[in-house]
């Protein structure tokens, strides 16, 4: 098969690490790419933004299957351009990527579809919303209702961090994404990440995942897109799992097909444990970033041939077959994300931390300068990835490939894999 992947962080190389590995891999395309991700696929020249050119690329190519790491392309209607035409996509619609899009409209079909989740009010008018948190007076969870790269959400202790986080999201701090806002009561439990592979009709569940959001050690800091994550959750048995699907996942996929917005693509649903059982916290319409990475890690089976099972709409025949280690990964990121930060810094010693027994390196936000060499072009920047027969096997084995690495610049979290209880989201 000749496949087309677009997106260029370390979910990517991920995946085209994975892929590579199929033998009904003919050749891979990517774009934009990045470093690492061009060690195993050939570079597409266009601009992922321009639909049209990617479908006369995909025409010219003779490709057969177009996959789409990020949310942002499916949002604008990228697999609908190529459906359209006859190219077969893995990626919901943008219809059916309103799970991610819009978290007022997740929440309507939770209260329709009876799927638990956490209370909700929405606002577009600031005083409204500055109303109902003085007068809730406890803690809140202050989303943008749009798309904001994971960094939209303010877990909020008092009234006055949840009163300014209403005040920047209402305030113009995430453009459009942040023109309504959805505020939440403030779950508290264990937090699990749940993926299911969906044909439009039918979903089947991935493995689980635990992700770290907060930028510094102890859960602390701003929310990020991801500072490091592990598979399985520690607190994911089969029965939780088989309970998330039949009261979360199924639900939703039925509910979208009903509703004439068919979901094909995977669906993540990031839900927390509580004392009256998992409640949905967010849907997202694609692999989590950097939950893939530790997916991809564990994942037995042939990914090539069930994604386009996924994109012909028939995945009754499908069956995956998973490793028993865990999988950890510690992800570096630029110092000052998820803030400003600097581009361009140099990145030595990449190879020497892929060469640690059961460490994999993903590269997201790099780049080679015009002398050939490693340097930092992202927030999140490198994925250090280690599989092991325990938690703190793979997270030593990380921890250990990270010291190899000389990058100045950088930081990361040293306590991934510690912390898996007391969460709040």
């Amino acid at each position: 098969m000749k496949v087309l992947l677009i997106g260029g962080g370390g979910r990517e190389h991920a995946l085209a690490w994975k892929l590579r590995q199929s033998p009904e891999l003919d050749v891979l395309y990517c774009a934009p790419g990045n470093a690492g991700i061009f060690k195993a696929a050939e570079a597409a020249p266009f601009d992922v933004s321009d639909h049209r050119l990617i479908l006369k690329f995909c025409k010219e190519a003779a490709i057969d299957l177009v996959i789409i790491g990020p949310e942002a392309p499916l949002v604008a209607g990228l697999a609908d351009t190529l459906r359209e035409s006859g190219v077969a996509v893995f990626g919901p619609s943008a219809a059916a990527s309103r799970l991610e899009a819009s978290k007022s409209f997740t929440k309507a079909i939770c209260a329709e579809e009876n799927i638990p989740t956490a209370d909700f009010r929405h606002f577009t008018d600031k005083e409204q919303a500055l109303g109902y948190v003085r007068k809730q007076g406890r803690p809140l969870v202050v989303k943008a209702d749009g798309l904001a790269a994971g960094k939209g959400v303010a877990v909020c202790e008092t009234v006055e961090e949840a009163a300014a986080a209403v005040a920047a999201c209402l305030g113009g701090s995430f453009g459009e994404s942040g023109a309504s806002v959805v505020i939440e009561e403030r779950l508290l439990g264990e937090e699990a990440s749940f993926f299911a592979l969906c044909d439009g009709h039918r979903a089947i569940p991935l493995a689980t995942a635990r992700d770290y959001k907060r930028a510094f050690d102890g859960d602390k800091g701003p929310n990020t897109g991801g500072m490091g994550a592990i598979s399985p959750a520690p607190i994911a048995s089969a029965a939780l799992a088989d309970r998330v699907m039949r009261q979360i996942v199924t639900p939703a996929v039925d509910a979208m097909q009903e509703r004439g917005m068919p979901f094909q693509g995977v669906l993540y649903a990031g839900v927390m444990i509580t004392a009256e059982g998992p409640k949905l916290i967010e849907f997202n319409v694609r692999f989590g970033d950097p939950e893939c990475q530790v997916l991809m890690l564990r994942l037995k089976s042939d990914l090539l041939p069930v994604l386009a099972a996924a994109a012909a709409g028939d995945l009754s025949r499908c069956r995956l077959a998973w490793s028993e280690e865990t999988a950890l990964t510690v992800v570096m990121a630029a110092k000052g994300y998820p803030g400003d930060y600097s581009k361009g810094s140099v990145i030595r010693n990449v190879a020497a931390a892929g060469n640690v027994e059961g460490v994999t390196v993903f590269h997201a936000g790099t780049a080679l300068d015009a002398k050939g060499e490693l340097i930092a072009q992202g927030g999140r920047v490198l994925n250090i990835c280690a599989t092991g027969g325990s938690i703190s096997e793979a997270r030593s084995r990380a921890y250990r490939a990270i010291n190899e690495i000389e990058w100045p610049e950088g930081f990361y979290r040293t306590d991934i894999g510690l912390f898996s209880k007391g969460d709040a989201a």
